[in-house]
């Protein structure tokens, strides 16, 4: 099937389904192969959905007959060390980083590896012209090495982040964890078990996170049990990443200032950090999930998305990882595959 940058294929604008095959030549592999090197790949990633990788179903998207879901593109970008638009998957946004060609270098210390988690780590972009993304870039990154090295110079760091369901926050937000080695407080496993047992207990649906009941009995709870959990670790002088959709709360200026003063009151510095995506992709991974949570949302599309705003904006200095079309996502991939052959 011949397709065109311009025309695409079907709704997925930008689809090279040819680039599979020609990658998959280019490294020598069969389709038998290169469905062995997906799966092992996508295990050793801790990939959520291990992908059969038949070679039926790669010579189907080889041919533009299916479109590869999530897992099987974030697989195929491991196994070719390549980008979405290199790999034919969609046009690139603009600016995009579109090649993940490293430099190599005989020093190990700077090696590939920290080339990769720079490139990655740089995806942090500033939302506002006040604030100054290369701080948490630059904490990120030394914090990693510091594991290696040992010593912290810097306060401890309280890093929100933020987005809307299915946007990749959890993603990004593990991904610095494994960087840095602070600890993570997502905000789903950490208070789920009490938000479904009190909304039952009021005579609600389990998994209701969309009425005035939800919104106004429970969600303050949930979201008072993360703060709190943050609150103890930052006492103790333990740098932390939240993550959660922080919707109404980034975009309060009062809460985003009171917490910044209690923390500032602390020695602690505060980043908010809001991941950015499309409608079409958090759809797709929402999907994938399959979360009980998330059923109202898939059965009620239309009326969810006119509920959200994609270009809202927290109220405040903070910064941005642009993560449309899962870009921001690959090259956490990318990075993570690099740490991976450093450390194993």
């Amino acid at each position: 099937m011949a397709t065109t940058e311009a025309s695409g294929v079907g709704k997925h604008l930008g689809w090279r389904p040819e680039r599979l095959r020609e990658q998959r030549e280019a490294h020598g592999l069969t389709l038998e192969q290169a469905g062995e090197q997906l799966r092992a790949l996508a295990e050793q990633a801790k990939l959520k959905g291990i992908p059969a990788a038949n070679p039926q179903t790669l010579w189907q998207h080889e041919q533009g007959e299916v479109y590869p879901g999530p897992h099987y593109r974030r697989a195929y970008s491991l196994l070719y060390r390549a980008t979405d638009p290199e790999l034919g998957f969609r046009n690139a946004l603009p600016g995009e980083e579109t090649s993940f060609k490293l430099t190599p270098m005989d020093d190990q210390v700077n090696g590939a590896h920290v080339l990769a988690v720079e490139r990655a780590i740089h995806r942090i972009g500033p939302g506002t012209d006040s604030v100054d993304h290369f701080a948490l870039q630059q904490r990120i990154i030394d914090a990693w090495k510091r594991r290696h090295t040992g010593g912290d110079p810097h306060r401890p760091v309280l890093i929100l982040v933020g987005g809307y369901a299915g946007s990749g926050k959890t993603e990004l937000a593990r991904f610095f964890v494994q960087l840095t080695g602070w600890p993570l407080l997502d905000k789903d496993p950490l208070t789920r078990p009490l938000v479904e047992r009190l909304l039952v207990a009021l005579g609600a649906d389990a998994n209701d996170r969309h009425t005035d009941l939800y919104r106004e009995k429970v969600r303050p709870v949930e979201y008072d049990c993360l703060m709190q959990s943050a609150f103890a670790n930052i006492k103790c002088g333990i740098s932390t990443v939240l993550t959660a959709p922080f919707i109404a709360e980034m975009t309060n200026p009062g809460w985003m200032t009171r917490l910044t003063n209690r923390c500032n009151a602390m020695g602690v510095d505060v980043f908010p950090v809001w991941v950015r995506c499309d409608e079409e992709s958090m759809r797709e991974y929402i999907t994938f999930r399959s979360a009980a949570r998330d059923a109202w949302k898939l059965s009620r599309w239309d009326e969810y998305t006119a509920t959200i705003d994609l270009e809202l904006r927290p109220a405040v200095p903070h910064l941005v990882v642009d993560n449309r079309l899962g870009a921001a996502v690959s090259l956490t991939d990318q990075a993570r595959q690099a740490m991976g052959a450093m450390y194993s």
